[in-house]
């Protein structure tokens, strides 16, 4: 009897474990159920405005009429005469202040050395007019000084001079030949000077030929 009834414990025991691996296995397949989606909430209703209020009538303002003007004609203003404008006279150009002019003479005063025999003369010449002074001859274009606006005081002449042999008796003259033409200076005669052989001449200075004097009448 004991061992039956242990038999039908075993048994039991077997079909209980049997039975609950069986649950086991079932909730494991078992399909899982899904969760049904969210219904839509619906929509709220919008708050209502309040009215806007008319704007409130005030009673208009009664305008009163202007006095009535005097009776008579009314002066219409004139407008004001337009004072024509005066026409600016026009600048004169400036002109450029002119040079002022040397002064010029009429006669030039020079001086000759003769290098052989050691002879210096001092002579004049007037402007235009030939002077001989041995073999030389000697014509004066212009002589002058500088002007007040110049840098330097100066005197100068324009000089011509030929050479032309005096004639001999019963010959005649050799023709002539020029030998310098220029400007000579006072201050400085080593700037254009005369070069020939036996002869030297510079310029002295300048002057005015005094006014000749009318011949009294008998």
């Amino acid at each position: 009897m004991t061992s039956r009834r242990g038999a039908r414990i075993a048994a039991a025991a077997v079909l209980a474990v049997l039975a609950g691996a069986g649950a086991a296995f079932a909730r494991q397949n078992a399909p899982q159920a899904q969760t049904p989606p969210a219904a839509p909430q619906a929509p709220t209703a919008p708050t209502p405005r309040p009215a806007p209020t008319a704007p409130e009538l005030r009673p208009a303002q009664t305008v009163q009429a202007p006095p009535a003007a005097a009776s008579g004609p009314v002066a219409t203003p004139q407008p004001a005469a337009a004072t024509p404008a005066k026409a600016e006279p026009a600048a004169a150009p400036v002109k450029p202040p002119e040079p002022a002019k040397r002064q010029r003479y009429t006669v030039a005063i020079l001086q000759a050395l003769d290098k052989v025999t050691t002879e210096t003369m001092r002579f004049e010449v007037p402007v235009g007019q030939p002077i001989r002074y041995k073999t030389l001859i000697f014509t004066v274009r212009a002589c002058e000084t500088a002007a007040a606006d110049e840098i330097a005081p100066e005197t100068a002449a324009y000089v011509i001079v030929d050479t032309q042999p005096k004639a001999q008796a019963g010959r005649a003259a050799p023709p002539g030949r020029q030998i310098y033409k220029g400007w000579m200076y006072a201050s400085s005669p080593g700037l254009h000077p005369l070069q020939h052989p036996v002869y030297d001449a510079w310029l002295i200075a300048c002057k005015q030929s005094a006014p000749v004097a009318p011949a009294a009448k008998p």
